[in-house]
């Protein structure tokens, strides 16, 4: 079945972005420029590269995780500074978005593979800005190392959307950062202080708003203790705190919890010690009676009638149920 026509301003809208291209971008592309402001913005800023992903595959297929690998480590390897790797992995971002954007708007793309490939890319933006940003940090300061001299690295962990690898093109992304075990740096310094240092840096590397952007806002208040908690605990305090002050709304958030950058096997093992405590054995009337508050409070934050995230029948509530 054929796309049904454009309305006559998108299609003036898209026939101007069209216009100020020093490319031909083909037919599909007027409908992908009449539905999304990003793609046009996208495509005016990076023509040539645009152009190259047009003869080479017309964004024919969607991209592999490789492929993602390979630009993006390759590109971020060489930023000399925090300038250059903001930049970087804010071009590479706007580029990979592009190409979802444009086979999901010409039908080339279902739900599942868009909201598959975002988290995908972010997964990778997340976890090669983490590897340039702990390279410069073991460069200034040594390598963190357990009392028994194994090396440690940073665990992130994400929940909600990109835990369930169902982001979206304009979702927050929900992380908690962790550490294996507790030791110190060759220099001397606490692997605690390494890094709440090395994950301010992270999310200063992503969240930060350039002249180029964004690459994704950071959501940080789903660690433990929330806002108020430290940026940063190792896997035996994260144990201890999840069995000790564990609330039952951390308990659901945890359901779609994952390891995603960084010490990808430690951040796996910390999920498998925490499975007793998201997966309660019995289900009481505690347990029911915790579910009716949260729905409670759910209800309660309606304000809207037709939002479509807090309203009836809204995203809030599909993901309660």
């Amino acid at each position: 079945m054929s796309a049904p026509e454009l309305p006559a301003d998108l299609q003036a809208k898209a026939d101007r972005t069209v216009a100020r291209l020093d490319i031909d971008p083909g037919g599909d592309a007027h409908r992908v420029f009449a539905l999304s402001d990003f793609a046009g913005r996208a495509a005016l800023r990076d023509s040539g590269w645009l152009a190259e992903q047009l003869a080479s595959h017309g964004f024919a297929a969607p991209f592999t995780r490789e492929t993602l690998t390979d630009a993006i480590v390759d590109a971020v390897a060489v930023a000399a500074n925090m300038a250059e790797l903001q930049r970087v992995l804010r071009l590479w971002r706007s580029r990979f978005q592009l190409w979802v954007v444009w086979r999901h708007l010409l039908r080339k793309a279902d739900t599942v593979e868009t909201c598959t490939a975002l988290s995908l890319m972010a997964d990778v933006l997340i976890d090669a800005a983490l590897m340039r940003l702990h390279e410069w940090a073991v460069q200034a300061r040594g390598v963190p190392r357990s009392a028994d001299g194994v090396e440690q690295r940073l665990i992130v962990l994400a929940l909600g959307k990109l835990g369930a690898g169902e982001l979206n093109v304009s979702s927050d992304v929900d992380l908690i950062f962790a550490y294996d075990e507790v030791g110190e740096t060759e220099a001397g310094e606490a692997n605690q202080q390494f890094f709440v240092r090395l994950g301010q840096q992270l999310i200063q590397a992503l969240d930060a708003v350039t002249e180029h952007g964004f690459v994704y806002r950071v959501d940080m208040r789903l660690r433990p203790f929330g806002a108020s908690g430290p940026l940063v605990m190792h896997a035996a305090a994260i144990e201890e705190y999840f069995s000790v002050h564990g609330r039952d709304w951390e308990r659901y958030a945890l359901i779609k919890a994952r390891s995603c950058a960084g010490d990808v096997a430690a951040g796996r093992r910390l999920l498998a010690a925490l499975r007793p405590f998201v997966f309660r054995r019995y289900l009481d009337f505690g347990a029911l009676d915790a579910l009716r508050e949260m729905k409670a409070r759910v209800k309660a934050e309606r304000n809207k009638p037709a939002d479509v995230k807090l309203g009836p029948g809204g995203i809030r509530e599909l993901e309660f149920t």
